[in-house]
């Protein structure tokens, strides 16, 4: 419940908790990166204090209950978010709602805030790591932005919402070489150049509301001499003699239909020598039909002839605006490709995920991106026509295969068996580090958050999560899956490596989540007769008892992933003396348990269903271990497919002995080398404790 699904289509926020949840981020999160139809986030009446991020995905709804009753508030000054070292000197992250490399947006009956301006007493000076001078004084009327979409987001659709701030900005769709964007129907304010789009753009039905003289509206039209930005049926108002616009670059602006108040400064749109202005196409901008309050400007009189086909007012219509790359309003398929964005055009370090150059795309990892469910974490294996098939991210993905598997997002598979969801996080922030792709980093961050939503509240993790069906519930030792969530998050949590390119907010919850793992760990060693020992592949999640998985996973003490449990110990810096007292006593159980002079070998054997076999041999100088110990009496056993406890390898069937291994050699190294490292530096007076 509560999770994205496929068949669905839509999931619902709702600040109260009514709906699927509580913010808007957490439900966007949910949403798998790609789809091939567009997917729908309903947020019900309330507002919503947030600062909202939409990386890498497509093909979403923000749809609002209302228009006035959904408010995304958040309040920050431009200036404020790069003088933070999380910031940076690109603008990702400076507005309230953030998009990039998200194509296929639609927006719908929001209200978006920057209420800094607003909020603010007068100037502020800050410390700014970023200026030369190392501080920056904050204006409440600098640039604030509502909205700020990077390269990468296209074919963005507006409608009905409102976006207020007091500063420049508000509104800044910015991809000069790509962008292509719809707004109907809006509502926005701001200060200095407060609707600022760059490429093609199309506003009819708004309203604009100026509170700065030097310019209400903005065009960039460098990257394509066919960019141009049309405003339709608007009118503007402001502040005593706001004037309408000006360019800093090449433009093109159509005005129709539109109506201005009578206060507006009898300035035309000009062009702003602070800029590099317009040096190939010259002084591109037109009127028709447009009337002021209180009698016209010379400069409102129609001039479309002026312009480079002499269009005819009824000709200028959405559709027409993109001159054949988009069609909004009609649904036509685009008959003229779209430039690749160019994101050095905005100041922004990231690729687009729509035109990677060859060396900012991974072919594994966009498999991984496919097959990530929609929680957040991956599948080890698929069903195909009823046979389950293991992921193998090497073999080619067919379109057919690849648009399947996204429809099946929603499947409730996902885990953290046999490498699941670590091996793709891993993997994806390593792909993230070669080719700066943002995609990958996002996928990778997605599936961490998964790891940390799966977590019990003791500390353990569940084999999958949500499926709580048969053993899959159980915490799980089993194979080291826990273990290997643990050393993830541990990266994480120290910032290790690549692992030091996720989200900072993801640090706190990381080292939380391993302490409690900890913890976990240390309450569910083994007890025999008070005596501290190993630990078992399973346990109950809410008692904390020994649990049984398949048929021949009895409980039972684990040779295997005790020793790796232990290893995972021996890396905690400055560990607690439970922590000490519980490597101890797992040490002193392996020299209690261990098989001295005994081998496992492997031979063929043709009288075999499988044509080999496993054998226990005396073998002078050996050591063995064996994968399953009796609980209370340290006795190593064999479980086959029955469930029946044997005392020998050899009375299970070949089936298992050759397919499982139920001996070796894994506490070996830790014994003969990492244990008396780590007990000289930490554990030279610490003795096995019984539990308290």
């Amino acid at each position: 419940m509560g999770i994205f699904s496929a068949r669905a289509q839509q999931v619902i926020v709702a600040a109260d908790g009514s709906g699927n949840f509580r913010t808007i981020q957490a439900a966007l999160n949910s949403l798998p990166n790609q789809a091939t139809k567009p997917r729908t986030v309903y947020i019900k009446n309330g507002t919503y204090r947030e600062k909202v991020f939409l990386d890498g995905k497509q093909q979403i709804v923000l749809k609002g209950q209302s228009e006035k009753g959904v408010i995304l508030t958040y309040a920050q000054a431009r200036d404020e978010w790069r003088c933070n070292p999380e910031g940076g000197a690109d603008d990702w992250g400076v507005a309230t709602l953030n998009m990039r490399n998200s194509p296929d947006i639609t927006l719908e009956n929001l209200t978006v805030l920057n209420t800094y301006g607003f909020d603010a007493k007068g100037e502020v000076t800050i410390d700014c790591p970023t200026d030369p001078t190392k501080k920056k004084t904050i204006s409440k009327t600098g640039h604030q932005m509502a909205l700020r979409t990077m390269p990468g987001t296209t074919r963005l659709i507006v409608k009905h919402c409102t976006f207020r701030a007091l500063g420049g900005d508000t509104v800044s769709p910015w991809d000069v070489d790509a962008g292509l964007y719809y707004f109907q129907d809006c509502t926005m304010e701001g200060g200095v150049d407060f609707y600022c789009p760059r490429g093609w753009a199309y506003a009819e039905n708004c309203r604009f509301i100026c509170h700065n003289p030097n310019a209400a509206i903005w065009h960039d039209g460098s990257g394509n001499k066919d960019s141009k930005t049309v405003l339709k049926n608007c009118v503007f108002e402001g502040d005593d003699n706001f004037k309408l616009g000006r360019f800093h670059r090449e433009a093109q602006f159509y005005l129709l239909d539109c109506k201005f108040a009578k206060n507006m400064a009898d300035a035309d749109i000009y062009w702003a020598t602070s800029g590099p202005g317009a040096k190939q196409w010259g002084r591109r901008v037109y009127y028709a039909n447009c009337h002021r309050e209180g009698g016209d400007y010379a400069w409102h009189q129609d001039n479309l002839r002026t312009a480079e086909g002499a269009p005819k007012a009824s000709s200028i219509t959405a559709d027409w605006t993109y001159g054949g790359r988009w069609y909004p309003v009609s649904g036509k398929k685009a008959t003229v490709a779209l430039a690749p964005s160019n994101p050095a055009n905005t100041n922004s370090v990231m690729p687009t995920a729509a035109n990677l150059r060859a060396d900012q795309a991974d072919s594994v990892a966009e498999k991984m991106l496919v097959y990530q469910r929609s929680v957040g974490g991956w599948p080890k294996a698929v069903k195909i026509a009823s046979v389950e098939e293991k992921v193998d991210y090497t073999k080619p993905l067919s379109a057919a295969k690849r648009a399947s598997t996204l429809a099946d997002a929603g499947r409730n598979d996902a885990t953290i068996d046999n490498n699941a969801t670590t091996r793709e996080i891993t993997y994806l922030l390593q792909a993230f580090k070669r080719t700066n792709n943002p995609a990958y980093r996002q996928g990778a961050e997605r599936g961490i958050q998964y790891l940390l939503k799966m977590q019990y509240p003791n500390g353990g993790f569940p084999q999958y999560y949500p499926d709580a069906s048969s053993y899959r519930h159980l915490i799980t030792y089993n194979d080291n899956a826990m273990i290997r969530v643990l050393d993830l998050l541990r990266s994480v949590a120290k910032q290790q490596g690549e692992f030091a390119l996720v989200n900072p907010d993801l640090v706190g919850p990381a080292k939380q989540a391993v302490d409690r793992g900890v913890d976990c760990i240390v309450k569910t060693q083994y007890l025999q007769k008070g005596k501290r020992t190993a630990w078992c592949a399973q346990y109950d999640e809410k008692t904390l008892l020994p649990a049984k998985a398949r048929a021949f996973e009895l409980a039972s003490l684990s040779g295997f992933e005790s020793a790796r449990i232990v290893e995972f110990l021996m890396e905690i810096e400055d560990p607690s003396l439970e922590v000490k007292q519980a490597i101890v006593s797992a040490v002193a159980w392996f020299e209690q348990v261990k098989m001295p002079n005994m081998a496992m070998k492997e031979i063929k054997d043709p009288a075999q269903p499988t044509g080999r076999d496993r054998v226990l041999v005396s073998e002078p100088g050996a050591t063995l271990w064996a994968r399953f110990y009796e609980l209370d009496t340290n006795r190593p056993i064999y479980v086959g497919r029955d469930s029946k406890v044997h005392y020998a390898l050899a009375e299970i069937e070949n089936e298992r002995r050759a397919g499982y291994l139920y001996a070796g050699t894994w506490p070996a190294k830790l014994l003969t080398k990492t244990y008396p490292q780590w007990q000289q530096k930490y554990a030279a007076t610490t003795t096995p404790q019984a539990s308290k």
